[in-house]
């Protein structure tokens, strides 16, 4: 949501929620389903468990959301409800952190003037290579669109290292492309 006007009707549709409006329930689940979808995917690694992972992410918004006393924070919000479910999905068996020396160097990459489908696969499939904190930083911000602040929110962590992961995985993911033009 990146538009003024889109980000007021949200906070609108969120205000309407809370008030018992089942047709503004019915859009704010319309307006953000693919995007939760999306946003586990990309955290699970996996789409196997999403469509439960997202039900039981809505019925807790909706339990929810009448206790959310800003609506201009419903996204974060929000992300930090579908963050904590899929961290329960994996509690326990959690991949392990990849290390900042397994990064190589970044090489000079050349700019290419177009960005094709094929591209965007490559980027999609080279995301799914890096670790779930590494993914979420950079769907949050890049796809989402959040603010550095707004991620901290959802990841329950500082800025810096919202900053500090983002940077990291950029890095991550500029060494798997290269990888995968070779």
């Amino acid at each position: 949501m990146t538009d003024a006007r889109d980000r007021l009707y949200l906070q609108m549709l969120v205000v309407r929620c809370q008030t018992g409006d089942r047709a503004a329930l019915e859009e704010l689940v319309g307006r953000c389903q693919p995007r939760l979808r999306v946003f586990l995917h990309k955290l699970l690694g996996r789409p196997g468990p999403v469509d439960d992972l997202s039900q039981e992410v809505w019925a807790d918004v909706v339990r929810d959301l009448a206790r959310l006393s800003d609506p201009a924070a419903f996204l974060p919000w929000f992300y930090r409800i579908a963050r904590n479910r899929a961290y329960r999905l994996f509690r326990g068996r959690r991949e392990p952190a990849d290390s900042i020396d397994s990064v190589e160097p970044d090489l000079a990459a050349a700019e290419e003037p177009e960005f094709s489908a094929e591209d965007a696969r490559a980027v999609h499939a080279a995301l799914d290579q890096l670790g779930s904190e590494h993914r979420e930083a950079l769907v949050l911000r890049f796809m989402e669109e959040m603010t550095y602040e707004q991620i901290a929110a959802v990841a329950g962590c500082q800025v810096g290292t919202i900053r500090s992961r983002i940077h990291n995985a950029k890095r991550q993911l500029r060494t798997i492309l290269e990888r995968q033009k070779v």
